[in-house]
């Protein structure tokens, strides 16, 4: 059956591939982007009324994560309007380990809509669309908590998760935690994006205040400082983050993509090696 599904930050990590699924399965997909018509932004209420009007259900992520100050009065506001609008359902992107997006699980669990919560590890994409894909094209990674193991989660695995938890009603009310099969290091992620890339890589350990006025020296925004401080010193290494969970195999009836299958598919892209093809 189809149905008019809103997918907020549909051009994003997982926004884009919940998309090309959906409409791969011939579902109305409209996109949430302050550049979509209808626009959405979560800076600007009064656009969330136009996004959500006509739809069914929706895809809720928020930028740039749960857990900054504002998420939860911007996700009370749209909870809110996307009940008044007629919605029915909504699956929320939310954080593994992350205590403060809870607080936003909480206000979409009790909305009266049906849900679906979707915590995810930290994504493998963070080292190729986001914020550590800089520092791996100069060849210097310099980051925090070096020993911390990680079960980094593949985009294109939550994006299938919440394409079934929108589409099929036996998700409902239920909270998935997305992992990849295994852990893994920042040594160990940067010795093997080195090796896929065939480039030499170096990582450096640091102390959470050095990479933090590295940040700030570089003039990140206020909002990623806020996010990564609290990420390396909260989340990262919390009891219990570094376990791997069956929930991918549970939804989608397989294993979840390892990060060396990640690093295989990535390095074709040649997103890890534009310095070298700028010096050619």
């Amino acid at each position: 059956m189809k149905e008019n599904i809103l997918v907020i930050g549909g051009t994003g990590k997982t926004g884009r591939r919940v998309v090309e699924k959906l409409n791969q399965q011939n579902q109305n997909v409209r996109i949430g982007t302050r550049s979509s018509s209808p626009a959405f932004d979560w800076n600007d209420s009064s656009t969330y009324v136009h996004a959500l009007k006509g739809m069914d259900k929706a895809y809720i992520v928020y930028h740039p994560d749960l857990a900054i100050p504002g998420a939860k009065e911007a996700i009370r506001l749209l909870a809110k309007v996307a009940k008044n609008e007629g919605v029915k359902k909504v699956v929320l992107l939310s954080g593994k380990g992350e205590r403060e997006a809870e607080h936003c699980e909480q206000i979409i669990m009790h909305s009266g809509m049906e849900y679906t919560i979707v915590r995810a590890s930290w994504f493998m994409q963070n080292f190729s669309e986001s914020f550590f894909l800089d520092p791996i094209l100069s060849g210097h990674v310099e980051l925090p908590k070096s020993e911390a193991k990680v079960p980094y989660v593949h985009t294109d695995d939550i994006a299938s998760v919440v394409v079934e938890a929108l589409l099929h009603d036996a998700h409902n009310g239920q909270i998935y935690q997305l992992t990849g099969p295994g852990t893994l290091t920042f040594p160990e992620v940067i010795d093997a994006i080195a090796k896929v890339s065939g480039r030499e890589i170096r990582y450096t350990p640091c102390s959470l205040k050095q990479y933090i006025e590295s940040l700030e020296g570089l003039g990140v925004s206020d909002d990623y400082i806020w996010l990564l401080d609290y990420l390396f010193s909260n989340v990262l290494d919390a009891p219990g983050n570094n376990v791997v969970t069956e929930d991918v195999e549970k939804v989608l009836g397989r294993k979840p993509i390892d990060f060396n299958a990640y690093a295989e598919e990535t390095v074709k892209t040649g997103v890890w090696n534009q310095a070298l093809a700028q010096s050619i």
